[in-house]
C-alpha cells in the first residue's frame, strides 16, 4: 500500500489478503498516518510489514513502536551497513534499538521477557536491490539481526547496469542466487511477484511472502476493467444495431 486507505484495506481484507506491506519510502505517509493506519491494519487482522523511509534508526523504531510486526530495509549497501542498520530493529545487546515504552508494551514498563520477546518475534529484512548487498548476501544473511531478506529486482536490475527490470535470464540469476542463500541459511524470503512467471517461482521455491500487488496497480487494473467492459459493451450494442 501506498497510501493510508482504510476502505482499500477493508476490501483486500475481504478478499483474502493476509499480509500489507506499506510502501512508506515512496508512499504518502506521514507518521500521523502511520501512528493510526498500523493499529487499524492489526485490527482487521493484517500482519503488517513496514518498508520504512531508509536505512537510519528513526525510520525502523518509529514503525516497530507503532506496532508494525516487521520492517523491511531498503538500499542496504552490504554486510557491515546491514550489521549496522538492522540492528536498529534488536534491542541491546543483540542490537541498538532505542526503548519508547507505548503501544508495543501495552503503555507500561517493559520487563526482561518483553525485550527478549520483541527481538524474536519482531522481523527484519534487509532489501537486496543493490550490487553490494548482492555480493554480500551470503554474510547478510548470517547476520543473528537479519530475519530474512527481500528481493527488489527492479532497482537490482538497474543498480547492476541492465537497465530496466525485464525479468531477463540475468535478472533470474540474481534472484536465484538471493533465494538460494537465503534457503542455505533456512531464512526466509520475500518476493514482490507480480507476473505470473514470477508468482511460479515464488511458490516452487518456497518464497516466506509474496507480494501480489500493489494498491496503485491494483486500482489502474479495475478501473481499466470496468473502462474495458464499457467500451465492449457499447461497441456491441453499435454492431447489432448496424
Amino acid at each position: 500500500m501506498s497510501s493510508p486507505n482504510v476502505a482499500f484495506a477493508e476490501i483486500a481484507k475481504q478478499i483474502g489478503y493476509r499480509t500489507v506491506v506499506l510502501d512508506i519510502e515512496h508512499g504518502t505517509f506521514d507518521l500521523g498516518d502511520l501512528e493510526r493506519f498500523i493499529p487499524t491494519l492489526k485490527g482487521l487482522g493484517y500482519e503488517v510489514y513496514a518498508k520504512v523511509l531508509g536505512p537510519f534508526r528513526e525510520a525502523i523504531q518509529q514503525a516497530l513502536d507503532f506496532g508494525a510486526d516487521a520492517v523491511i530495509v531498503p538500499h542496504i549497501e552490504g554486510a557491515a551497513h546491514a550489521k549496522l542498520i538492522c540492528g536498529f530493529a534488536k534491542f541491546p545487546p543483540l542490537g541498538d534499538r532505542s526503548s519508547a515504552g507505548g503501544r508495543t508494551a501495552a503503555y507500561a514498563m517493559a520487563d526482561d521477557a518483553w525485550f527478549h520477546a520483541q527481538d524474536r518475534k519482531i522481523r527484519c529484512i534487509p532489501m537486496i536491490e543493490d550490487a553490494g548487498a548482492l555480493a554480500d548476501v551470503e554474510s547478510i544473511l548470517a547476520l543473528p539481526v537479519v530475519d530474512g531478506v527481500f528481493i527488489g529486482p527492479t532497482d537490482l536490475s538497474l543498480r547492476r547496469n541492465r537497465g530496466s527490470y525485464k525479468r531477463s535470464e540475468a535478472d533470474w540469476v540474481d534472484i536465484r542466487t538471493i533465494y538460494e542463500a537465503a534457503r542455505a541459511a533456512n531464512k526466509p524470503w520475500l518476493f514482490p511477484a507480480w507476473s505470473d512467471d514470477e508468482k511460479r517461482f515464488a511458490f516452487e521455491h518456497g518464497a516466506d511472502r509474496v507480494l501480489l500487488t500493489m494498491e496503485h496497480i491494483a486500482v489502474s487494473v479495475g478501473l481499466r476493467a470496468a473502462w474495458d467492459a464499457a467500451i465492449a459493451c457499447r461497441r456491441g450494442l453499435t454492431e447489432g444495431s448496424d
